[in-house]
C-alpha cells in the first residue's frame, strides 16, 4: 500500500505509523507568548491596586508610633485629667482604744464630668518602687524638690510610711540617726539593722540620695535631720545652715528647705541638737507650721526638757512624736542593751515607746541583737510614723 506524503498533519500516513509530535520550538514559543500576556495583565492590575492603596500607606507613615510598652499614654496625650485615687472617695480616720489608727473610705463624687486617668500608684508604695519618689508629692524649688501634700490630701508621711501589723500589743520604734556623715558607718547601718528600724539622715551628710535609695530598698522608713541651735551655740555648732533663734523666720524656713531638698522619700523631720531653738516659740512655730503643711511628721529626740515642740505641733495640727529615751548616752554595747530593756519596760507600761541612737558601731550591734530577741518576747518593732500623734486622727470621732 502506498503512502500519502501529502496527508494533512495529524492524519495517519499509513497503517501502524504513530502520529508525529509537533516541533519543540513551536511549543516553547506558544508558552512564551502566554507568559508575556499574563505578566502584562498582572502588572496592570498591580499598578492599579497600588494607586488605590497609596493614600492609606501615606496615612500610616504620618500616624504616631505606638508606645514602646503597654503603659497608657500620659494624660496630656489622651486628653484625660489625671487624678489621685482618693479624689473619688471620702476618707476618715479614727483612733481605737489601744491607740491604733484606722482609715476608712467611702464613695464620693469627683469634680467635673467624663472619664479620668487614675494614677494607681498613689496609695501606699510598691516595695519594688520604694526608692522612687511620688512626683505628685514633690514641688520644684531653688533648693531641690521639696515634699508637699498632694491635692487629694495624700501626705508624704502616709506614702512613705512603713506598714505594721495593726495588732494590739507592745510596740517599740527605734530611730538611728546621723546617717550620711560616715560612709562606712552608713553602709553598715543599712546592711545590718533590721528593716523595721527607722533611719535618720543628717542634712549635712554626703551622697544622701544614694544612701536614701539603698535604705528604702532595704525596707526602712527614713527621716531628714535638720540642725537646730543648741543652748551653747556657737561653741557647739551643729553645722552649716543651722536654724537660729536670732534669724528672721524667712531665713530659717530657707535653711529648712535646703535640708529638705537633700533627699526625697522621707516621712518627716527630726532635730539635730536644738535645745535653744526648740524652747523658743517664736522661732519654732513657723518651722513647725511649714513641716505640717507639707504633710510631714516632726520627731523630737527628747534631748531638751524645755522643748515646746509638742504644744506647738498640737496647736498647728502637725503630726508629732517625742522620743522617750536616748539609748547610747554611754557608748558601750552592754549599756545600750540595758537601755533597750528599759525602753521595753516603758513600752509595756504605756503600750508603746520610742528610742533614739546614733549610728555608732556599738549602737548598731546592740540594736541588731536586741531586735532579734524582742519578737520572741511579744514586742513589735514599728517605724516611727506608727507611733506619731496625728491630730487629723481624732479619738472616737470620724473626720
Amino acid at each position: 500500500m502506498g503512502t500519502d506524503l501529502h496527508a494533512p498533519l495529524g492524519q495517519n500516513r499509513g497503517p501502524g505509523r504513530k502520529r508525529p509530535r509537533p516541533p519543540f520550538g513551536r511549543i516553547l514559543g506558544g508558552l512564551c507568548l502566554i507568559a508575556i500576556a499574563s505578566f502584562s495583565l498582572y502588572s496592570a492590575l498591580l499598578r492599579d491596586d497600588l494607586q488605590k492603596t497609596q493614600p492609606i500607606v501615606a496615612a500610616e507613615k504620618t500616624a504616631p508610633a505606638p508606645p514602646a510598652d503597654d503603659r497608657p499614654a500620659p494624660a496630656a496625650q489622651t486628653g484625660l485629667t489625671e487624678v489621685d485615687p482618693q479624689s473619688g472617695a471620702n476618707s476618715s480616720r479614727i483612733v481605737t482604744g489601744d491607740g491604733s489608727v484606722v482609715t476608712m473610705f467611702s464613695p464620693n463624687t469627683r469634680d467635673g464630668s467624663g472619664p479620668v486617668l487614675i494614677n494607681a500608684n498613689q496609695i501606699g508604695q510598691d516595695p519594688r518602687m520604694a526608692a522612687t519618689p511620688n512626683d505628685s508629692l514633690l514641688e520644684d524649688s531653688p533648693f531641690g524638690r521639696l515634699p508637699i501634700t498632694a491635692p487629694s490630701g495624700l501626705r508624704p508621711m502616709d506614702q512613705y510610711a512603713r506598714p505594721w501589723s495593726g495588732a494590739r500589743g507592745t510596740r517599740v520604734a527605734i530611730v538611728v540617726s546621723g546617717l550620711g556623715l560616715s560612709q562606712t558607718g552608713t553602709q553598715r547601718a543599712i546592711e545590718k539593722l533590721p528593716e523595721d528600724i527607722t533611719l535618720a539622715f543628717a542634712a549635712s551628710g554626703n551622697s544622701l540620695q544614694r544612701w536614701m535609695q539603698e535604705a528604702r530598698r532595704g525596707g526602712h522608713e527614713i527621716l531628714i535631720q535638720v540642725p537646730l541651735e543648741p543652748f551653747d551655740y556657737p561653741g557647739n555648732n551643729p553645722g552649716p545652715d543651722t536654724l537660729l533663734t536670732s534669724q528672721p523666720a524667712a531665713r530659717n524656713i530657707e535653711n529648712l528647705h535646703k535640708a529638705m531638698g537633700r533627699i526625697t522619700n522621707y516621712t518627716g523631720v527630726m532635730n539635730y541638737l536644738g535645745g535653744r531653738f526648740l524652747s523658743n516659740t517664736d522661732a519654732l512655730q513657723p518651722v513647725m507650721r511649714d513641716i505640717g503643711k507639707r504633710g510631714l511628721l516632726f520627731l523630737d529626740d527628747g534631748s531638751s526638757a524645755q522643748s515646746k515642740s509638742g504644744a506647738i505641733a498640737k496647736a498647728l495640727e502637725t503630726p508629732h512624736a517625742f522620743a522617750d529615751m536616748q539609748l547610747d548616752g554611754e557608748l558601750q554595747q552592754d549599756a545600750i542593751l540595758k537601755k533597750l530593756d528599759e525602753l521595753e519596760r516603758v513600752a509595756r507600761r504605756n503600750g508603746s515607746a520610742i528610742g533614739v541612737a546614733a549610728a555608732f558601731d556599738e549602737s548598731i550591734d546592740a540594736i541588731s541583737k536586741w531586735s532579734e530577741e524582742a519578737a520572741m518576747r511579744g514586742i513589735e518593732i514599728v517605724a516611727v510614723s506608727a507611733l506619731t500623734d496625728d491630730p487629723k486622727a481624732i479619738p472616737g470621732k470620724v473626720r
